[in-house]
């Protein structure tokens, strides 16, 4: 065990863990990420029409195209410029709008000063606004740019949805459309109920996890990857080396020299483009084998003949492989979506505990199982779904460029000329692409769109309906002074136990809980107000996620607790110990509150950040084989089962609930700890072993008259994905009996 105790050793077992968990996360990346990129082959040249290729120069051209798109957009534009933008390690649309959201004061939320005073309070915080430029001022003035750059974001990600739909499609129907060529018994079989089963096997797998999924793919993507270079390689050198020379720019230009409106469609296809071993050596065969068939552009043609068995096998692998890296990205950018609440309420289950942002969300693995059999079946033809797939991936691109321009402004405060010029020279080349992507709209584009405006729309309905009953909460929140001043001369009794209430607002009483008061004048002996708050990073550090405070005088027993979370944290309200944790943070704030001299003077006293208690704990030492079992607390104030009203009453799920919980004592041997800490610390594990009640709001949604169509289908439309999604998830874990809500009329 001394070897434990040595710097070297320790550094060198650092240095070690390190580069392993370096080469297993490369080694998963390749079966995760470059899967998309090294099937592309499959279908690029493929999904050219056959009478694009007008001579031997004709595949000069589009291989230039394709060598030059590789170099511009993949490399300089993503590897070298966007991938410094990261957030944290995250990437994607979602997090280049949290470097502006945390650049400038571009939230759409109301503002609230209190809530941002309290939320953003602590250290080091992550949100540090800059000191303020010309260009930031005028983003910040004007309302409408801060909701161009929120549905830019939510834009970007329909684009991601549309690809994971249409991926899988075009891959797999690529793939098959490859043995018909290759072996002719094939032929007189349909592709399409092969394909579809292909699919449904490839979406059930995805419950496995990012991280079991990787390793499982990733030795079939480096077979596959050394197979189409090797078959690359010998078609260059067998069929045409001159091809290497198309690298020159020079056949692009003559490529837009004779350009006309077939074949500037046909850019479509480059954008589906990225192993270039392989597409040199399909150029070539094409330039050598022009007139040989009807099919010559088919990568399938390119591979020889004893080695055809070996790529039907190898191709229909790597066509479902090359679909995990958009239904892993689409899983990401939904649970990104649910942070911000742009999202109905959807299971995310964390599929690794040891590496965040692997995750799995059934309910969308499942719909976008559908939409791609419906693709698939539908369209039955691999260059319409390439249409599609061409103008999802190229509006991502522009979304990527239009909002990198912002970051390189407002975040990495370079001049306006740079912003401009990175704009100018990326969006112009995109530009060139999307004009070739629109004139093929008819033939698969207009699917993508539909999918689109469907995606689009449930986002800002949900964003819509989330803001304005915020907006409510806000101007009809009551005084603190009303619960600690004056409920107890209006008869108000406390009763033993802990009320836990959950509550969007970080300040003041929210108004359900005071319409609950009004019915039911009775209180618990202590309270507790819990608000979940999301904060534009990617994730907080658990020593940072609790802020406490007190509501009122030290004697009302009443506390605030906000929990922050990232966009990519772990659901911590999911746990099945949250409640513990809770409990040990007020613990903790009691313990250190006599001590603390950062801590944020607020209307309602002292805010004071409090990290995650660790297991032993502080004040509070949890007993964990404790076999108590939870009461709730709620039994004392009333037995009778009620239901909700759209006036608003009280409803109390279930009638009987049991399960163990965590009981809690003070530390032994604590000689510094005041006594009055002692005694509120020692009230509140009294009042934990009296029993929970846990206090939720319900919102019923109305309109107002006259509101206009617009107001009216986003609210209609919020509240039917509101009524037919899964249950808020901090209400997962309550047992029924313990578990309060209180309905409350919004008029929007």
């Amino acid at each position: 065990m001394d070897h434990l105790g040595s710097p070297g050793m320790c550094s060198a077992g650092l240095k070690k863990e390190t580069w392993r968990h370096t080469v297993i996360l490369s080694f998963q990346t390749l079966g995760v990420v470059y899967g998309r990129l090294v099937t592309a082959p499959l279908y690029v040249f493929g999904t050219i029409h056959v009478n694009d290729f007008q001579s031997d120069q004709t595949a000069y051209e589009y291989f230039s195209f394709i060598f030059w798109t590789l170099t511009i957009i993949s490399l300089l534009k993503y590897a070298f410029i966007a991938l410094r933008a990261d957030d944290n390690g995250e990437g994607g649309t979602f997090a280049l709008y949290s470097l502006l959201c945390r650049n400038a004061k571009v939230g759409l939320l109301p503002d609230d000063r209190t809530t941002n005073e309290a939320t953003h309070h602590q250290k080091g915080s992550p949100l540090r606004i800059k000191v303020e430029s010309r260009a930031r001022r005028a983003i910040e003035k004007h309302k409408s740019s801060h909701y161009l750059m929120l549905f830019s974001a939510l834009f970007g990600a329909c684009m991601i949805i549309g690809d994971a739909v249409l991926t899988p499609s075009i891959s797999d129907s690529s793939s098959l459309k490859k043995q018909q060529s290759i072996s002719d018994a094939l032929e007189r079989y349909v592709p399409v109920p092969f394909a579809c089963a292909v699919l449904v096997c490839f979406f059930m797998l995805q419950h496995y996890g990012t991280h079991k999924i990787g390793f499982m793919f990733a030795p079939i993507v480096t077979v596959w990857l050394l197979f189409i270079s090797g078959m690359g390689i010998y078609n260059i050198f067998y069929s045409n080396p001159k091809i290497l020379g198309a690298i020159s720019p020079a056949y692009m230009y003559r490529f837009v020299q004779n350009i006309d409106k077939r074949s500037w469609r046909s850019l479509v296809s480059i954008l589906l483009s990225v192993a270039v071993f392989c597409y040199a050596g399909q150029a070539a065969y094409i330039s050598k084998h022009l007139h040989d068939s009807d099919d010559f552009n088919h990568l399938s043609k390119s591979i020889p003949k004893h080695l055809g068995h070996v790529f039907i096998f190898l191709s229909l692998l790597a066509s479902v492989i090359g679909s995990q890296a958009t239904i892993t990205a689409s899983f990401s950018i939904i649970n990104q979506c649910l942070a911000l609440g742009c999202f109905p309420r959807v299971k995310v289950i964390h599929t690794s505990d040891s590496r965040h942002g692997q995750i799995y969300i059934p309910d969308v693995n499942w719909l976008l199982m559908v939409l791609c059999l419906t693709v698939t079946i539908a369209f039955h033809d691999v260059q319409r779904i390439a249409s599609a797939a061409g103008l999802a991936i190229i509006s991502g691109m522009i979304v990527t460029t239009c909002l990198m321009s912002l970051v390189i402004a407002l975040h990495w405060e370079k001049t306006l000329l740079a912003s401009g010029c990175f704009l100018l020279f990326f969006g112009f080349v995109e530009a060139v692409y999307l004009s070739a992507c629109l004139l093929s709209f008819h033939k698969g584009g207009w699917y993508l769109v539909v999918l689109s405006i469907l995606t689009f729309t449930i986002m800002l309905a949900s964003h819509y309906g989330t803001k304005k009953k915020y907006e409510f909460d806000l101007q009809n929140k009551v005084p603190t002074e009303w619960l600690t001043d004056f409920s107890p001369g209006l008869g108000v009794s406390r009763v033993p136990g802990i009320g836990l209430i959950y509550t969007d607002i970080v300040s003041g009483i929210p108004a359900f809980f005071s319409h609950f008061i009004t019915n039911l004048p009775a209180f618990h002996q202590v309270l507790i107000f819990v608000s979940f708050k999301s904060l534009p990073v990617p994730y907080v550090h658990p020593n940072m996620r609790y802020l406490v405070g007190r509501v009122g005088a030290r004697d009302h027993k009443i506390y605030r607790c906000i929990v922050r979370y990232g966009y990519c944290d772990h659901h911590i309200r999911d746990t099945d110990d949250f409640e513990e944790q809770i409990i040990q943070a007020i613990g903790e704030f009691i313990s250190l509150e006599e001590n603390d001299s950062e801590s944020l003077i607020s209307p309602e006293g002292r805010m004071m950040v409090v990290g995650k208690p660790s297991p032993e704990g502080n004040a509070l030492i949890p007993l964990q084989n404790s076999n108590s079992i939870m009461q709730p607390a709620t039994s004392k104030m009333e037995n009778a089962e009620t239901h909700a009203s759209p006036a608003g009453n009280l409803i109390q799920k279930g009638t009987s609930s049991s399960r163990k919980k965590v009981q809690f004592t003070l530390p032994a041997n604590s000689p510094k700890m005041l006594v009055s800490v002692k005694e509120e610390l020692q009230e509140l594990i009294t009042a934990r072993e009296s029993g929970t009640a846990y206090f939720l709001g319900q919102s019923h949604l109305t309109l107002r008259e006259g509101s206009n169509f617009i107001k009216k289908f986003l609210i209609m439309t919020y509240v039917f994905l509101d009524k037919n999604s899964r249950e808020p998830p901090v209400a997962l874990n309550i047992p029924h009996a313990a578990l309060v809500e209180v309905g409350m009329v919004y008029t929007i």
